[in-house]
């Protein structure tokens, strides 16, 4: 009767595995993600602060810019630090509540991620296809509409999942073959039948994946048809310029999601290891790279970014040179006394 319960229940802790078969590279890997991590970090938080110190900058696409760095910052912060626990410290442990928690921000976020770029979609259509109504469409009310539909959605769809998996029993098994919670990594170690979590996980995939990217598809469709239908090279190249940022965006996005899912499903000989890495690099790639496309390619924050920098220059010269001629003027002080 004791292990009937104990089997209804969920480990007290589950136990990362981390990146099994590359563990005399854990120093290497530790350092190279922890770079990354700090560059993401400082990147989009320096993004969400020039947005909202530059009153030149508060229009719909970087308030879409503010959202996408806001979920990046959550996406990078929901899985990184534990994965570089495991592989500084030797961290395995992690709380069975932790760990869905885990899976439910990291999930949720991004849902979130995959509606944001259709929001920003959106945006680039109107801008190019609507100019002059550009500003009365895209009001700051329809902005916050779209943010708080964004959360609805992922917060709806990725709300059961820690109670599907509460329902499970999981026997004795709490060792889980990745460095985070990933959904079906965790319902695997179930001792039950998982059909109704696949088929769930299966379908909220192809419902959120499938549906954003083929409206975000038509968007570009229509947004190709609009530019080449201009009658100058130049306002071509300038429109298709306005969308470079979002591109990146989107194939930062979804080419690590695609790649993952068509070595995990036909890759059956391709190491565990490899597997593992392509997740870790699908959840850590969009918030290094977006801010840095976003931040290149956007006159704007380039010109703001380095305004700021050269600022922090000035005053940090500044100080050192009234420093040095502080210790100028009391060496000579100290000079005159000893000469009298």
């Amino acid at each position: 009767m004791s292990q009937q319960n104990y089997t209804q229940l969920l480990p007290i802790q589950f136990f990362l595995l981390g990146i099994p078969g590359l563990e005399h590279l854990y120093l290497y890997l530790a350092f190279v993600f922890t770079m990354v991590y700090v560059t993401s970090v400082i990147g989009n938080f320096t993004l969400l602060f020039i947005i909202r110190t530059d009153r030149s900058l508060h229009e719909p696409m970087y308030f879409f810019l503010c959202m996408l760095s806001s979920i990046d910052l959550v996406l990078c912060n929901s899985t990184t630090p534990k994965m570089l626990g495991i592989l500084w410290l030797n961290s395995h442990e992690i709380y069975s509540e932790a760990c869905l928690t885990q899976m439910f921000f990291l999930h949720s976020f991004v849902i979130m991620e995959s509606a944001l770029l259709l929001a920003m979609a959106f945006d680039r259509y109107v801008a190019i296809c609507n100019p002059l109504r550009y500003t009365s469409i895209l009001t700051k009310c329809l902005i916050a509409h779209i943010g708080v539909l964004a959360f609805s959605r992922a917060v709806a769809l990725m709300l059961p999942l820690p109670f599907l998996i509460k329902r499970l029993p999981f026997c004795s098994a709490n060792v889980i073959h990745h460095s985070y919670c990933e959904h079906m990594a965790v319902v695997k170690l179930a001792c039950a039948d998982i059909t109704f979590n696949n088929i769930y996980g299966i379908v909220v995939v192809f419902f959120i994946g499938g549906l954003d990217m083929a409206f975000i598809i038509c968007s570009y469709v229509l947004i190709l048809r609009a530019v080449f239908r201009l009658a100058s090279t130049e306002a071509r190249t300038k429109a298709l310029g306005t969308c470079a940022s979002h591109i990146c965006a989107i194939l930062t996005f979804c080419v690590p999601a695609i790649l993952s899912s068509v070595v995990h499903r036909f890759g059956k000989n391709v190491p565990n290891h490899f597997h593992i890495l392509l997740a870790n690099v699908y959840m850590m790639l969009p918030p290094l790279i977006n801010p840095i496309v976003y931040g290149a390619k956007t006159k704007q924050i380039r010109t703001r970014v380095k305004s700021f920098f050269s600022l922090h220059f000035i005053i940090s010269t500044n100080i050192s040179s009234d420093a040095a001629k502080a210790d100028s003027v009391q060496q000579s002080h100290w000079n005159g006394r000893q000469h009298r």
